[in-house]
């Protein structure tokens, strides 16, 4: 009988699979022993395999570059990284190698950016698409780039007073882009995005800021939708709205030459996934292509700001099952050694669906199990609304460890979990491991940065300080408050 994990796998999906496959009845990810992984340095741990982040930049551009020569497309790609994605040194680094460009989101992105451009990392040449609600140390901050020679900083307008916010700070002349506040779909609680400008006031407003403002120059309309890039009527109903108003622009703008797509490419969430980019990408220039045709102006340079898409599939978590727990006839739940709610912040929050695979005993017969994370929380679990269907894993025995791993997690997940922060129940964020190639290529491996220490909870919450002093909480607090 076919009892045993990898026959239930094996007639469920197509395996192996390009990432994944069993070496030696343990799985390999990338050609990654995980399970030497794991004897190296332990569960749980988090992983970022450095190379996929290069190998999905250049599968996209090639998308396009595609796209372009059949289509006889005149205008050119450029493909941005959406740095709000996942803000570490490392992914920078390596996304940068591809020649690409930068979507930033808040203040202390543009830091970033110029620290990178420090290291030669960015230079003049690179855009940097500034999009989001620009308080004051945004203008600040993206004036400072542009003030600096940085003429390739494009802010985004969102809203009808940063026309003279960033007029204000920056010297001369600069470009900018407009935002379309898309309408959503009707199963959202609201109609309209908050972020951009809606269809209707797009012309109106650049007639009465931008049009005769001698040092605004537009360069770009910006089209995003929260549900991102499917083939389905509502994205290319959106779409076609949105090329309605590029091409009304682009005849009263000549300076108008670049329409941004934004983001939302899906990433691989199962071993059943199916999405066909090629066809996407070769629809999408396609249409730009007719509409303009249509109405008789020039193709725009095509941008995206792949976020998820660039960074996702390079992350994993791996972790071990502690102990199981019989709650009733028919649930029984398999504790990790870690928290969902810590490490996987949207299987929590939005039900996230992440690849989920045994690393090991693949060759053992199976059970359906529950997966509870290690917090007091009863929000803290892994389940089959996550996971499409029933979770299947190979039965628990206390004296063979079973270890697990969550994958294409690398997108968000350290930020809006608070990499080196609190954590709930003050559960320690794991160790984190690089994984990169040598020139030979080679598989080599790097600690990033170590299991949180209660050292370093207690510091964020304040008893270290108050262990050096002998005086109460309640004098320290006085005097801090009569110091400022």
């Amino acid at each position: 009988m076919n009892t045993k994990y990898i026959d239930l796998v094996n007639q469920t999906f197509d395996f192996p699979q390009p990432e994944f496959k069993l070496e030696n009845k343990t799985l390999e990810f990338h050609d990654v022993n995980l399970m030497q992984l794991v004897e190296q340095y332990g569960a749980p741990l988090k992983f970022t395999y450095l190379p996929q982040i290069s190998n999905n930049i250049n599968r996209a551009k090639q998308w396009f570059a595609d796209a372009i020569e059949k289509n006889n497309y005149k205008g050119k790609y450029n493909y941005c990284y959406c740095t709000k994605s996942s803000h570490f040194k490392h992914v920078l680094d390596e996304a940068l190698k591809n020649n690409i460009h930068i979507e930033t989101s808040s203040a202390f992105d543009i830091d970033i950016v110029e620290r990178l451009k420090a290291e030669g990392k960015i230079t003049n040449d690179t855009f940097v698409i500034s999009n989001g609600f620009k308080r004051a140390q945004y203008v600040t901050n993206i004036a400072r780039l542009i003030n600096n020679g940085h003429k390739n900083a494009i802010p985004i307008i969102d809203n009808y007073e940063e026309i003279e916010l960033l007029s204000a700070e920056i010297n001369g002349k600069f470009n900018v882009g407009i935002r379309i506040a898309s309408e959503e779909e009707p199963k959202f609680e609201f109609y309209t995005s908050r972020l951009g400008i809606g269809y209707k006031n797009i012309v109106p407003f650049y007639k009465n800021q931008i049009q005769n403002n001698e040092n605004v120059e537009l360069k770009m309309l910006h089209f995003f939708i929260n549900t991102g890039i499917r083939d389905n009527a509502y994205y290319w109903n959106e779409l076609s709205k949105c090329l309605k108003v590029y091409t009304s622009l682009k005849k009263i703008c000549p300076s108008l030459d670049s329409l941004n797509i934004g983001g939302g490419f899906p990433i691989k969430n199962s071993l059943a996934f199916d999405f066909d980019y090629a066809y996407m990408v070769d629809e999408i220039v396609n249409q730009i292509k007719l509409v303009c045709e249509e109405e008789g102006v020039d193709v725009p340079h095509i941008f995206t700001e792949f976020g998820s898409f660039t960074v996702g599939e390079s992350g994993g978590a791996i972790y071990e099952i502690l102990y199981q727990k019989q709650q009733n006839d028919r649930e029984k739940w398999n504790m990790i050694n870690s928290s969902f709610i810590t490490t996987l912040p949207d299987t929590w929050a939005i039900n996230k669906r992440f690849i989920m695979l045994p690393i090991n005993r693949w060759h053992d017969s199976y059970e359906r199990v529950l997966l509870g994370g290690l917090t007091c929380d009863s929000d803290d679990y892994y389940n089959s609304e996550q996971h499409m269907n029933a979770i299947y894993l190979p039965k628990y025995n206390k004296d063979k460890p079973l270890y697990i791993g969550f994958f294409n997690t690398g997108a968000y997940q350290e930020t809006i979990g608070g990499f080196g922060g609190l954590q709930h129940c003050l559960i320690p964020s794991p160790k984190h491991i690089l994984i990169d190639k040598d020139d030979e290529g080679n598989i080599t491996t790097k600690l990033f940065n170590e299991q949180q220490k209660s050292e370093d909870l207690l510091k964020i919450l304040g008893y270290e300080n108050n262990m050096e002093t002998s005086e109460p909480t309640s004098k320290i607090l006085e005097t801090s408050l009569n110091t400022q």
